[in-house]
């Protein structure tokens, strides 16, 4: 079946000028014009940019985009293998969210814990967490994490619920941008480090988050496997 421009867009509630900025991009197939110069969508292109609108808010349209060049390259294993790449890394985020939420639990438990009793330079806090020193502090700039200071010195100091803060933050690091991702990070700006519960509620909201976005990986993943036998047909 072919179709008008209008007509795919509407179908996909899209604009037709995205729809010409992904042919551009290599994103979908290039079209035939009829001869009146209209461009001229088939069935194929409707398997595009339904594959295109079920990838992007799952894994993002760098990663959408590499995916569907892959198709146009006829190198479908390429592309299932990005995927593949995807889900493993949600998976390890998904464990790591909850090793950090079992870690705040210790902490509010065990007065100890995570040396509750000692401050740590940034430099300690960047070895602890494992993350940059330059993000640590781009963090504090922005409200996000409030280091003390040294009454002697000035210099930052993060206590254990600093550091459990600071690896919360983290995990938003690597997911796709959305407005929920923006809601998490202006969460976790207004939650004290102190405040152990509140930093738990909002680590328990991300993994729900997370089996969201896990949810329509899957879904992602079935529209590219139509696609790639599709194309193959």
């Amino acid at each position: 079946m072919t179709m008008r421009p209008k007509k795919l867009a509407e179908r996909f509630r899209i604009s037709a000028s995205t729809i010409r900025n992904y042919e551009a991009k290599g994103l979908i197939p290039p079209t035939e014009r009829s001869p009146n110069g209209y461009r001229i969508y088939t069935d194929l292109h409707a398997a595009y940019l339904s594959c295109i609108q079920a990838m992007a808010q799952p894994f993002g349209m760098e990663v959408t985009a590499e995916v569907l060049r892959c198709l146009h390259q006829n190198k479908p294993q390429y592309a299932m293998w990005i995927i593949r790449e995807k889900e493993i890394a949600l998976y390890e985020e998904k464990e790591k969210l909850e090793r950090l939420i079992e870690d705040i639990r210790v902490y509010s438990i065990e007065s100890k814990a995570w040396c509750a009793d000692k401050l740590f330079t940034i430099k300690e806090a960047s070895e602890l967490t494992q993350i940059p020193k330059s993000a640590i502090r781009y963090w504090d700039q922005a409200g996000y994490v409030r280091a003390d200071r040294d009454p002697a010195n000035h210099y930052r100091r993060y206590s254990g619920s600093h550091l459990l803060k600071i690896r919360l933050i983290q995990m938003l690091q690597s997911t796709v941008y959305s407005e929920e991702t923006v809601n998490f990070r202006q969460s976790i700006a207004a939650v004290e480090h102190t405040d152990l519960q509140a930093l738990v509620n909002v680590a328990e909201n991300i993994r729900g988050y997370l089996d969201k976005i896990l949810e329509s990986q899957m879904r992602g993943i079935l529209n590219l496997y139509e696609l790639i036998q599709f194309t193959k047909a």
